[in-house]
């Protein structure tokens, strides 16, 4: 019996075995049908009433020199902190202020420079009426994420992307949970138009995620290759005898054949020398058991997307070229080793 067999047998023999395997799943269905019900409802009010003010707020997200600060409390809260990660993730400066903190002094961190989100869902909650009053005050944009454009916030905000009324997943209807879901998908929305219309590149991306396997995957081949004396490479004008020597000491499974002006044109591999093995393979010359037109890669590459190319042409390495003439080798091992996957 294993560790986890133990509680979930002692919790089977509470109820009988008879709903601790389909009560849950059916609970689970009926929670995701309610939440993609209200994302269907969300999608409904972007291609409708929402679209204008969904524009509206884009060009004032993407026109102020500040930053996006964004608030709420409870779930909205919560969800909030989240949206603000996903803007400073993606190129935008954005941080989290929450309502009690900026009526006791956090309120100085906001300047007229920056843009204010607010999430709601009632849009009367007591506490963010001092935001909302410093935001008019010192002529901060104000956008608003709420169900009720005609409550305070809503009546007080430059922009109000109001959320289609949906039932919450709760059974008992009081836990934020559709709710909450449309809120940070409708963040996300906001945070990849902005994105777009940027035109933040993954180079910048790679900036701002350097570590974890996301930086791993966003690495460039250059920085994963093996270059210099390290590259096995020979001229096609050499005899395999010396070129398997090469081969051998590089221990990298194939060797690059290159021309009189330092340009790959070719590539010995295991399975070049099984096809060509004989007694006379060693007095034989590098062109003559070459496979021609190699695949390569540029330096510039991302190093996931070269583990692609290794994956789909079952090959083992990659030539790294640069105006046709090699720069670098990259391996399996090697990208593996980075914990690109």
């Amino acid at each position: 019996m294993t560790t986890a067999e133990g509680p979930l047998r002692k919790i089977r023999a509470l109820d009988g075995g008879k709903k601790l395997s389909r009560l849950p799943v059916a609970s689970a269905l009926r929670t995701l049908d309610l939440e993609c019900e209200g994302l269907s409802r969300l999608r409904e009010a972007l291609t409708g009433p929402m679209s204008r003010p969904f524009g509206d707020a884009l060009r004032i997200l993407r026109s102020a020199r500040g930053r996006v600060v964004v608030t709420g409390i409870g779930k909205s809260g919560h969800v909030g902190q989240k949206i603000a990660a996903t803007f400073a993730s993606t190129g935008r400066p954005a941080f989290f202020v929450h309502p009690t903190e900026a009526s006791h002094g956090d309120l100085g961190m906001i300047t007229a420079d920056d843009v204010l989100l607010a999430l709601s869902w009632s849009g009367e909650t007591v506490e963010l009426k001092p935001l909302i009053t410093y935001s008019r005050r010192y002529n901060v944009p104000l956008i608003a994420i709420t169900s009720r454009s005609e409550s305070a916030l809503g009546q007080h905000s430059d922009v109000v992307l109001e959320l289609p009324r949906s039932k919450e997943a709760c059974p008992h209807g009081l836990a934020p949970t559709t709710s909450t879901t449309m809120q940070l998908a409708l963040g996300d929305c906001l945070a990849m138009a902005l994105l777009e219309a940027k035109g933040f590149t993954p180079e910048e991306f790679k900036a701002f995620h350097p570590g974890g396997s996301l930086g791993a995957s966003l690495k460039y081949v250059s920085d994963v290759m093996h270059s210099g004396d390290r590259m096995p490479l020979a001229r096609d004008t050499d005899e395999m005898s010396a070129a398997l020597v090469t081969m051998t000491q590089k221990s990298l499974g194939c060797l690059g054949i290159i021309n009189s002006k330092g340009k790959l044109i070719g590539i010995v591999t295991d399975g070049d020398l099984r096809r060509h093995m004989g007694q006379e393979l060693v007095t034989r010359r590098t062109v003559d058991i070459m496979t021609r037109a190699p695949k390569t890669v540029k330096p510039g590459m991302l190093a996931s997307a070269a583990l692609e190319m290794i994956n789909a042409s079952r090959i083992t390495a990659l030539f790294v070229v640069d105006r046709g003439k090699p720069v670098g080798i990259v391996h399996v091992h090697d990208l593996l080793r980075a914990g690109i996957a």
